[in-house]
């Protein structure tokens, strides 16, 4: 059995990282206020530009791009969002372990695909199992602006430009609530699928000087805004997982203490009657 100064002693520790965690999920709540208002902010660009390119690349003009066209998949890249550090629960783990299981169904070789990370946990987890990492960035500020990510997206449309893949995927996590995060797939080059059904626009637009040079310049745009879209979302879920972490880890601690606690009192009073029976003992022989 402990002895009392252990078990105060892990009582106490317990109680200093209670308060760490309790920090911790106060900070990461205050983040997600402000990450969670970023993602819905952006939804309204996002959906304009979106019914912008699906007018034209729709609107059974003459108007093509190579960004638009699907063509033989001989490589195909994987852009995956983590988190800089840990501490969030399944935040990383879930969407780390999509990918890896997309990619051992569908290749057989490191020749077929790519990755591209946005995170050091993503990073070390596929350079570990020495997996092509093209390219990566880490450092993401907490709420991030499109500059910090505006290389990275637009050298990644270049790989598809370049036809060095020939589709392209991104994984994250989806923000559902404070307590539900989704990992989510999206096929964002080829543009094919533009999710316009049930929202009809209401604009006619008229294009100067014509469709295929509008489309030259906003294509790139536009996929670079889904990369920098899916961004903010994964950044709403990351504190919000953490925050669930954080706070689950205080209520851990709350019932470890409430634990040690009894433990403690009962060893000390085991040690109290330990010292009357002693005492009583000592006091009966002098008799």
């Amino acid at each position: 059995m402990a002895s009392l100064r252990d078990i105060k002693g892990r009582i106490t520790s317990t109680k200093k990282t209670k308060q760490i965690t309790k920090a911790m999920e106060m900070v990461s709540a205050s983040k997600l206020n402000r990450a969670e208002q970023n993602a819905k902010q952006f939804v309204p660009y996002s959906e304009k530009i979106q019914e912008v390119v699906a007018s034209i690349a729709q609107g059974g003009g003459d108007a093509s791009h190579p960004m638009l066209e699907a063509r033989e998949v001989k490589k195909t890249g994987y852009l995956v969002i983590t988190s800089d550090r840990g501490l969030a629960g399944a935040f990383n783990s879930s969407v780390l372990r999509k990918v890896y299981q997309e990619i051992l169904k569908h290749h057989t070789s490191a020749e077929e695909y790519t990755l591209i990370t946005i995170g050091r946990i993503g990073r070390d987890f596929f350079r570990k199992r020495n997996m092509p990492v093209d390219m990566d960035i880490t450092g993401i500020s907490d709420q991030p602006d499109f500059a910090d990510i505006k290389d990275i997206a637009a050298d990644t449309i270049q790989l598809y430009t370049d036809e060095r893949i020939d589709q392209l995927y991104i994984y994250y996590n989806h923000y559902v609530s404070a307590i539900t995060q989704e990992v989510t797939e999206k096929k964002i080059l080829p543009l094919t699928d533009f999710n316009t059904e049930g929202k009809a626009s209401q604009s006619s637009y008229e294009y100067e000087p014509n469709q295929e040079e509008i489309l030259e310049v906003l294509l790139p745009q536009y996929a670079e805004s889904l990369i920098y879209g899916a961004l903010l979302d994964s950044k709403a879920s990351e504190h919000a997982a953490r925050m669930t972490a954080m706070k689950s880890a205080t209520d851990n601690a709350d019932d470890l203490i409430g634990d040690l606690t009894l433990s403690y009192n009962r060893a000390r009073q085991a040690a109290i009657t330990q010292e009357i029976t002693e005492i009583v003992g000592g006091a009966a022989a002098l008799e």
